[in-house]
């Protein structure tokens, strides 16, 4: 795929959604970090439904601390793997007191350094939360990456680094989340829905691999 029709496709994911952002709810850094640490195999609805009961009681490190990993899991045990995220939040809320003064880290390594976060998590508070030019690859993003042929790659980090080289600048910033987006409602894992597609034409899927509609 050439640089125009990267840009084109861009254009038009901008022109169909000018302020994408993540679905997960959160009114500060630290509520971002816990609720996408929780939305690890789960749904962005699922988690918010858990961190609407959540945050009001416990919306700092001191405060989830304080409710121990028992204390939490009673708000989150409808989110799969909750025991383990359960432990792992509460490491990671002690360990920001300890280290951070409480605050979420903006470096990477000391993003990752946090129990329950690895790469793509961090790309998601570094991009939504401090506004930096991060490539979070999740499934959505993997898939349609490769079935478009936008950043085709063989494994997430490989698409994670042809997508950063390859985007327009411009488009950048915002691209994770355009692509989360395309990849959630319209690029669809089963069946994609080709025929409302506003990059139709633009992809490079060979047409004998496109649904029928």
């Amino acid at each position: 795929m050439n640089r125009e029709k990267r840009t084109e496709i861009f254009r038009r994911l901008r022109e169909q959604r000018p302020n994408p952002t993540t679905e997960l709810e959160y009114n500060s850094t630290f509520e971002l970090l816990i609720a996408v640490i929780l939305s690890a195999q789960s749904t962005d609805a699922g988690v918010n439904k858990a961190t609407a009961k959540l945050f009001p009681v416990a919306n700092t490190p001191q405060a989830i601390f304080a409710l121990g990993v028992d204390g939490l899991k009673q708000y989150i045990k409808t989110i799969g793997l909750f025991n383990s995220k359960a432990e792992n939040i509460i490491k990671t809320c002690r360990i920001l007191l300890d280290q951070h003064d409480g605050e979420v880290p903006r470096e990477r390594a000391a993003l990752e350094a946090l129990p329950g976060v690895g790469r793509k998590t961090a790309n998601v508070i570094l991009n939504t939360a401090f506004g930096e030019p991060a490539m979070a690859v999740d499934t959505h993003i993997f898939r349609v990456a490769n079935r478009t042929r936008i950043a085709p790659g063989k494994n997430v980090l490989e698409v994670e680094r042809r997508l950063l080289r390859l985007i327009p600048s411009e488009f950048l910033l915002d691209a994770h989340h355009w692509l989360i987006l395309h990849g959630r409602y319209t690029c669809v894992a089963r069946k994609p829905k080709c025929g409302s597609c506003i990059i139709e034409d633009l992809c490079e899927l060979p047409m004998s691999q496109r649904p029928e509609y």
